[in-house]
């Protein structure tokens, strides 16, 4: 089966949140409402990913992937035209949870087809490129998204990720047959089980919440990054594509670290030291808006660090969490998902309740940063229950 297709309905889902971005003063304006308002619809966005995963995972067990995945799709391109026409904010809002929901399904399915179609090994490889492909996908969407408000205004941002949905939803109709075995069968009382079991055990909720907050903190950063260039800094539109291009390179080349460090330093160390620089990164930044203000080049620079350390400490906190409880790998890397998302929807939506923008991604950075790295400590004193005794957790 062919990745390619697979690799672009994945980064749609992700791309749909990035694209807008650059759009948001300019969507407040044309609607004549409040930026906080706008800024929503980044948070509403992350909080449908984050509830999706939780929800569609299961039911492709139960119902097969493609039937799911078209679905999905459907709901993507719909929710991106309805955004489009939206004539008020709260339509918007209600157009990009839609959307989100579809967008939830094209992240999550193509990593279960990998799975059922491929061996250890190659699978193992095929993600890894699917992963560089996400991260390319909010590298470069956000610089579409500035030049394409720029030159046609925000709706037609909507029309463009509208379009990607329906070639992703004929190429998934032509292209991708079903590679799971649906039992057509599904028990919520199962599903809540698995649940509470990884609840209650404290490395796995350490890890997930550190790894959260590691992953999508910069998500604060994002959706006052407008507000911060185009307003405090009188950078135009289409710079801030660039800016947040940086800050995902610096993820990449924390990604890349992290493949080259694993298994020679001990996973723990490394996962809290490499946090540590996003932590240290967040806290200069607090300092210099403090003492001098938004200044371009300090920004930019202690954002990139910022990515840089999270895109080295994410790898590691994913896969131990998914490790904590063997046979819950699935359920666990769902659970893994939402806490992320909503996490980075907590950090963009309080990123609005302060009218200085950057001093408020500052210092949600930091207050999530401190609690990240609680929860990797926390993690790393583990309890008798976590540490794999009862038959139960095996």
């Amino acid at each position: 089966m062919p990745l390619w297709p697979l690799a672009l309905i994945t980064l749609s889902g992700t791309s749909a949140m990035h694209m807008f971005v650059p759009a948001l003063p300019v969507a407040a304006q044309d609607l004549a409402t409040s930026p906080a308002l706008v800024q929503l619809t980044i948070s509403v966005y992350i909080l449908a990913l984050g509830l999706g995963q939780l929800v569609f995972g299961p039911l492709s067990d139960s119902f097969g992937r493609r039937p799911l995945l078209l679905a999905g799709l459907v709901l993507f391109t719909f929710g991106g035209l309805a955004a489009a026409l939206a004539p008020n904010v709260h339509m918007l809002l209600a157009a990009r949870f839609a959307q989100a929901l579809g967008g939830c399904v094209g992240m999550l399915l193509p990593r279960a087809i990998v799975r059922d179609t491929s061996g250890v090994d190659e699978a193992v490889r095929r993600l890894s490129l699917m992963g560089l492909m996400t991260l390319v996908g909010p590298g470069l969407a956000p610089l579409i998204g500035g030049t394409v408000a720029h030159g046609w205004g925000w709706r037609a941002v909507f029309g463009v990720l509208a379009c990607l949905g329906a070639v992703n939803l004929l190429l998934a109709w032509r292209m991708l047959p079903e590679t799971g075995s649906p039992t057509g069968r599904i028990s919520a009382a199962s599903v809540l089980a698995d649940y509470r079991l990884l609840l209650g055990t404290r490395r796995f909720v350490g890890l997930a919440i550190g790894g959260g907050c590691a992953s999508t903190t910069t998500y604060a950063f994002i959706t006052a990054a407008p507000f911060i260039f185009v307003q405090q800094l009188h950078r135009p539109v289409p710079e801030v594509g660039l800016y947040l291009g940086l800050m995902i390179v610096g993820a990449f080349i924390g990604n890349a670290l992290a493949s080259r460090l694993a298994g020679r330093i001990e996973s723990d160390r490394l996962m809290v030291g490499a946090h540590q620089i996003s932590l240290v990164s967040a806290l200069a930044f607090v300092v210099s808006v403090l003492v001098w203000g938004p200044q371009l080049w300090v920004i930019v620079v202690l954002v990139f660090l910022h990515a840089l350390g999270a895109g080295l400490c994410t790898p590691i906190a994913s896969v131990q969490a998914v490790s904590v409880v063997p046979r819950l790998i699935g359920s666990a890397s769902g659970l893994f998902g939402c806490v992320q998302m909503l996490v980075g929807a907590s950090c963009a939506a309080l990123v609005t309740l302060h009218p200085d923008a950057a001093l408020a991604a500052a210092c949600v950075m930091l207050a999530f940063g401190l609690l990240g790295q609680a929860c990797f400590w926390m993690a790393r004193q583990p309890t008798p229950l976590d540490e794999g005794g009862p038959d139960h957790l095996r």
